[in-house]
């Protein structure tokens, strides 16, 4: 009796120590996995993002605004797109009303006239919120891709005086290339009066200045319009009847195209658009200096989105000036270099 009794005790005690042991594991389990759910982060809140285009509907800025609607959609961000439609007016409301509103934590600006928004960035930065600039400069020093504002997260840009330093350059090897001697250059700016055409401008003549078998004879603008351009260079070639070579934009060169024998008048362009790396691929234009839009809008909504959620952008970025053979594109190296924007 008394050893069953013993026995029946020892059993009672092994099953009360099983069901502790069980209710002390079904504890700690659910103890692991509450500590583990508060351990994972949060998900990351969209970062809310303003964009600034000067003109949606220009084919170099569609595909920029494509890149960045993809980047931000990966990084679990949000665009509201804002139109200039190329007025510098409105983009100075448009940037007051980003800067004021409190609906976004970060805003990417393209400048149309880039020393006029430079107040309203700075209240931007100010109130808190990040900002990169893109494509075009925001300072008065086109010839670097240095940021130029205190506090900007970022500056993906173009640099004007390199693109024109690398049209030189390739003014003079397309001279030399063709024999053309002397070299007769009719130079087609965009908008001459821009500070942009100026710039590359500067930079072309820092190098083409210094070759005595080099000369600019005439002078036309296409306002960024093949139309424009064809007439331009048929009024500058019906003058100087000697002209022999032809340097613009990509837009600037499509007309002319039209205008020359290409076989007979060398044609150099800048933009690396779809339709100017058909040119160079034909042989009907000697080379370009491609510009990355899509590139750009891609950088600069990745550089907003790190400064808001790291708190430290980008800094200064030129694609270009990174490019395979810094963007200069002839028949050799075409086939390497693809189109961001159709020209």
């Amino acid at each position: 009796m008394n050893d069953n009794s013993a026995a029946s005790r020892h059993r009672r005690a092994v099953g009360a120590a099983t069901v502790l042991a069980a209710v002390v594991a079904v504890v700690a389990a659910l103890a692991g996995t509450a500590a583990g759910a508060s351990a994972r982060p949060a998900a990351a809140k969209p970062v809310r993002i303003a964009y600034l285009s000067f003109a949606v509907a220009n084919s170099y800025d569609a595909p920029m605004l494509a890149a960045a609607e993809a980047a931000a959609k990966k990084g679990k961000a949000t665009i509201t797109v804002f139109d200039a439609k190329n007025d510098p007016k409105a983009q100075f409301a448009q940037l007051q009303t980003a800067a004021t509103s409190k609906q976004y934590d970060a805003i990417i600006v393209q400048p149309i006239f880039g020393t006029g928004l430079i107040t309203v960035v700075k209240q931007a930065i100010a109130n808190g919120i990040k900002v990169v600039n893109m494509d075009q400069e925001l300072g008065a020093n086109l010839s670097t891709a240095k940021p130029q504002v205190k506090g900007l997260s970022g500056n993906v840009v173009f640099v004007p005086t390199l693109i024109g330093k690398h049209l030189g350059q390739l003014t003079v090897r397309a001279c030399h290339a063709k024999k053309l001697d002397p070299c007769n250059v009719g130079y087609l700016y965009d908008i001459k009066a821009s500070a942009l055409d100026v710039a590359i401008r500067k930079g072309f003549d820092g190098v083409v200045g210094k070759r005595s078998s080099i000369k600019v004879v005439a002078e036309g603008q296409s306002y960024f319009t093949p139309a424009t351009a064809l007439q331009a260079v048929q009024t500058m070639i019906q003058a100087n009847p000697d002209m022999n070579l032809v340097v613009g934009s990509d837009q600037g060169i499509e007309g002319a195209v039209q205008a020359v024998d290409s076989k007979k008048v060398g044609l150099v362009g800048y933009g690396g658009s779809v339709a100017g790396l058909k040119g160079v691929a034909s042989g009907a234009w000697f080379g370009t200096i491609v510009q990355l839009p899509a590139s750009e809008g891609r950088l600069a909504v990745q550089c907003a989105i790190k400064a808001v959620r790291k708190g430290k952008g980008c800094g200064g970025v030129d694609p270009v000036d990174r490019a395979r053979n810094h963007g200069i594109v002839t028949k050799a190296n075409v086939a390497k270099f693809k189109g961001e924007w159709p020209g």
